[in-house]
This record gives C-alpha cells, sequence and structure tokens, in this order.
C-alpha cells in the first residue's frame, strides 16, 4: 500500500508543470554586478553638491582629483555623460577647546601623648599639622576646520552605482577639503580597480 501511494505522489510530481525560475529585480542584484558597471562608464559629469558655499569649491577638487585618476573623461556637458556624481559637501569651522588642571599638596602632621593609666598632671600631649595645596587649571582653545563629503555615482538611468562618504580634518601638506577630494578619487579608484579584477577573473 505504501509503495502504491509513493508512486502516486511522484506521478504526480512529474506531471505538475514546473514553474521558470524569476529572474532577480534590480534590487535584488549582487554588489559584483552593480559594481562591473563602473566599467562600462566613460564620462562623468559632476553635478552642483549641497551643502552651502564651501560645496562649491569641494566640487572643484573633486573634479581635479577625479581628473588624476585617468578613470573617466570629466565633462561640463550633462547630455555626453554615462553617470553623474551627485551628493553634498560641508567645510566646518568649530573650535575645539580642552581643559588641564595640575594639583599640588603636601601634609604633615606630628603628635605625641602619654600613658592614659597615668594621672592627670603626668598626662601630656602634642600635635602638629601643616597643609598646604594649590592647583592650577589652563584651558587652551584651537580652531579646527573638518570638512565631510558624502557623495554618489549614479547611471543615466538612476542607478546608484556607487557611493562614498569622507571626511578630514586635514592633511600634513593638504587642508581639510583639499584631503577629503582626495580620499574620494581614491576610494573610487580602489573600488573601480577591483571591479576590473573582478571581470578578469569572471
Amino acid at each position: 500500500m505504501r509503495t502504491l501511494l509513493s508512486l502516486l505522489a511522484a506521478a504526480a510530481l512529474a506531471a505538475a508543470p514546473q514553474s521558470a525560475p524569476q529572474a532577480a529585480s534590480p534590487a535584488q542584484l549582487p554588489v559584483e554586478d552593480t559594481l562591473l558597471r563602473l566599467l562600462d562608464i566613460r564620462r562623468v559629469y559632476v553635478d552642483r553638491l549641497g551643502g552651502g558655499d564651501a560645496a562649491i569649491q569641494i566640487r572643484d577638487m573633486i573634479i581635479h582629483s577625479l581628473q588624476t585618476t585617468r578613470l573617466f573623461v570629466i565633462t561640463e556637458n550633462e547630455e555626453k555623460a554615462d553617470a553623474f556624481l551627485r551628493g553634498s559637501a560641508e567645510d566646518l569651522i568649530f573650535t575645539d577647546t580642552s581643559s588641564m588642571s595640575e594639583s599640588l599638596s603636601a601634609r604633615a602632621a606630628v603628635g605625641t601623648g602619654s600613658n592614659p593609666d597615668r594621672t592627670v598632671a603626668d598626662r601630656r600631649s602634642r600635635s602638629a599639622s601643616v597643609s598646604v595645596g594649590e592647583q592650577e587649571t589652563s584651558r587652551v582653545a584651537e580652531r579646527k576646520h573638518e570638512a565631510v563629503a558624502a557623495v554618489r555615482l549614479v547611471s543615466r538611468d538612476g542607478d546608484v552605482l556607487w557611493s562614498t562618504t569622507q571626511e578630514s580634518l586635514g592633511a600634513k601638506f593638504l587642508g581639510a577639503s583639499a584631503d577629503v577630494a582626495q580620499k574620494v578619487a581614491k576610494q573610487l579608484l580602489k573600488d573601480y580597480q577591483a571591479a576590473k579584477k573582478l571581470r578578469a577573473n569572471n
């Protein structure tokens, strides 16, 4: 009986129509596939960045840094661009205040006492105490720059192909804004090279 039921179940499964596998939606595409699309970009238009007046200067620095990578042609004509670099940037000026406190203290005490079993006349006590304290507090205020850029590379059909967020307080020979622009370009170069290796392995 069990054998008959098993055969009937197997026959029913064999007769049932097999559904075709569904194609992955754009949201389900692997990260590698999106990364590989960087290799198809030839021209990039760097759009205006949000974030105020400082963003205008950071945009110019990003354009210069991207040109030094020689990955794409940076164009001022939106109609010719394969992708667009968009986002926001800011160069903040703030005061970093720190305080340091130093203290010096000394204390000395001397005391003598007689045997409590003796008479009151024989009891003697002597004590001396010296205490010295000194505290000094200093405050140091330093003016600093902090630049931040959050950008993304968008294809002509609106897909986000790449994104990064970089920040800097300045480098040894660079200001904060210039350092952030270089970090954006270096990260894009790193990911572009990773995409080339990925395509070569496939």
